[in-house]
């Protein structure tokens, strides 16, 4: 099979979502690692006009756009399907991959686990306390949504892990480790859920200590 790589910044949510992906369908791929800000280079502006991560490379095929890349990786590649067979069960699939895209990162993720996390330990910046404060709510409404969502399932929509793990889990991994995180998951389903995703190898394979040591 055709090698797929991926190019991104390790330790990015979305980069993190696809190499899921990728190892959940048991797919031969490398990571092409990037660092911060090289996403605005003209050799990436040529890959991704909007100068986003991932991008991917699959023989002569070029694709951007995490969902999109996710769904060509279910289709391509052999293995159990990442998309729910049953209509309603798609649907709540799609719902919460949306949910990510429009709510958990850019009020949540994007806010308190860059001022925590990304901003002192990489850029060498003080966390903004107010904007993390700021955040707070947005992250509350993010997090009780979610779970009500997975409610009693041992996967986001089911029985089975989606697409819906796939987009959510980098995300509440990562804001996991921030105070406000922590609390806001304490005695959750979600919190349940993020222990059963980080005992899989896929989640294993792609913390940002691995990606970091592959980069």
């Amino acid at each position: 099979m055709t090698e797929v790589v991926v190019h991104g910044v390790p330790g990015s949510p979305y980069v993190r979502s696809v190499l899921l992906a990728l190892n959940e369908k048991g797919a031969p791929h490398r990571l092409a690692p990037m660092g911060l800000g090289q996403n605005r280079t003209p050799a990436h502006l040529a890959r991704h006009p909007f100068g986003r991560i991932p991008v991917i490379d699959h023989g002569d095929f070029q694709l951007y756009e995490t969902q999109a890349i996710i769904r060509y990786v279910d289709a391509v590649f052999p293995g159990p399907s990442l998309r729910p067979a049953d209509p309603l069960t798609a649907a709540r699939a799609d719902q919460i991959t949306g949910v990510v895209d429009c709510y958990l990162f850019p009020k949540v993720s994007a806010i308190i686990g860059f001022h925590r996390l990304i901003a002192p330990r990489l850029l060498g910046w003080a966390p903004d306390e107010a904007a993390i404060a700021a955040a707070v709510p947005d992250a509350r409404i993010t997090f009780e949504a979610l779970n009500r969502l997975i409610g009693d399932n041992p996967f986001m929509v089911g029985e089975a892990i989606s697409i819906a793990d796939l987009m959510v889990v980098p995300h509440i991994d990562f804001l996991a480790v921030t105070p406000e995180g922590s609390e806001l998951l304490e005695g959750t389903p979600l919190l349940a859920w993020l222990e059963r995703m980080r005992a899989r190898p896929s989640l294993v394979a792609t913390t940002p200590e691995r990606l970091g040591m592959a980069a």
